[in-house]
């Protein structure tokens, strides 16, 4: 079998002339990164389908050295990101190959760090504590928007708004009506939170402005609050406090003021699934993308950030 000329160059180069990166070398990074197809099956498929044979090593290199190109570009998406005045933030668990657990991957996390229509930054992290978005965020002042997880308390700067993410709460109440069906109560607070999400649904198909959608949230969403809120503080004198009815509505009463900062902040979304959608490549590359080295993480984290998906617009 003959060899592609790239594969040379590769080695020869480490990818230090940007010319180098060739429409092959792209659709790699894209079958990888956004079709979640591992770079050992295209290398079966090149080998099946272009008589070509290339070295798993020579593949793995136009990954990791494409992702240390996109560094300038990372590192000023993250100044305008931190520049702007909102930020999603998610994370999700990696494993990742160690020399001091051999046989298993260690569980790590990747930070996710994002606002609606802008660009998105992920940050790799060894653990889940509070240092990595401490660091990330720096001295932000502006709108955080999480699932209320605690490692993000006590971040960014002294004027920090702190927000929280409507559909993280809903998710827990359907899990108490999957557990009893008979459970009415959790439904009904469902059902009200679906009617947040119709009212911002009508904005978007209106094409309002955030200036005039918080106007039809005003107008809309506090009766619907009000019920909702009576609604949980029946639930919690009702159920037991370690029930699934009981820990929703535990949840959702402790998040309140930061579940209700959408009537004063009109950019704010009622949740940050668009954060937790631009993770799914990440969720579906999981089962085969296991980062054996902290240089291979960091660039795996750029390629990820680039990795386009419909379900991230």
């Amino acid at each position: 079998m003959k060899s592609l000329q790239v594969e040379s160059s590769l080695r020869g180069s480490r990818l230090a002339d940007p010319r180098l990166l060739t429409a092959e070398i792209i659709d790699l990074l894209v079958s990888k990164y956004a079709d979640a197809k591992p770079i050992y099956r295209q290398q079966a498929t090149i080998r099946r389908d272009a008589g070509i044979e290339l070295a798993l090593s020579t593949l793995d290199d136009a990954v990791l050295y494409s992702g240390e190109l996109l560094i300038p570009i990372a590192v000023a998406m993250k100044r305008e990101l931190l520049a702007g005045n909102y930020i999603q933030a998610d994370e999700t668990p990696v494993g990742v190959q160690t020399h001091n657990k051999r046989g298993r991957n260690h569980q790590s996390y990747l930070w996710r760090y994002g606002a609606p229509g802008k660009g998105v930054v992920f940050d790799f992290r060894m653990g889940r504590d509070r240092e990595g978005p401490k660091l990330i965020l720096g001295n932000f002042e502006g709108l955080l928007q999480t699932d209320g997880y605690k490692a993000y308390d006590k971040v960014g700067g002294q004027q920090i708004v702190h927000a929280a993410c409507l559909s993280h709460a809903r998710r827990k109440h359907i899990d108490a009506v999957k557990v009893n069906a008979k459970d009415v109560e959790s439904a009904r607070v469902v059902a009200l939170m679906d009617e947040l999400f119709a009212i911002d649904r009508l904005a978007r198909e209106k094409q309002m402005s955030h200036a005039e959608r918080h106007v039809l949230r005003l107008e809309r969403a506090p009766e619907v609050l009000d019920k909702m809120r009576a609604q949980l503080l029946a639930i919690q004198k009702s159920a037991l406090p370690k029930s699934a009815a009981g820990q929703a509505a535990n949840y959702t009463l402790s998040l309140w003021a930061k579940l209700t900062r959408f009537l004063q902040y009109p950019e704010l979304e009622l949740s940050k699934k668009l954060a937790e959608n631009s993770m799914r490549p990440v969720a579906i590359g999981r089962n085969y993308v296991q980062f054996a080295i902290m240089r291979s993480v960091w660039d795996v984290c750029l390629l990820y950030l680039f990795a386009p998906t419909e379900r991230c617009a």
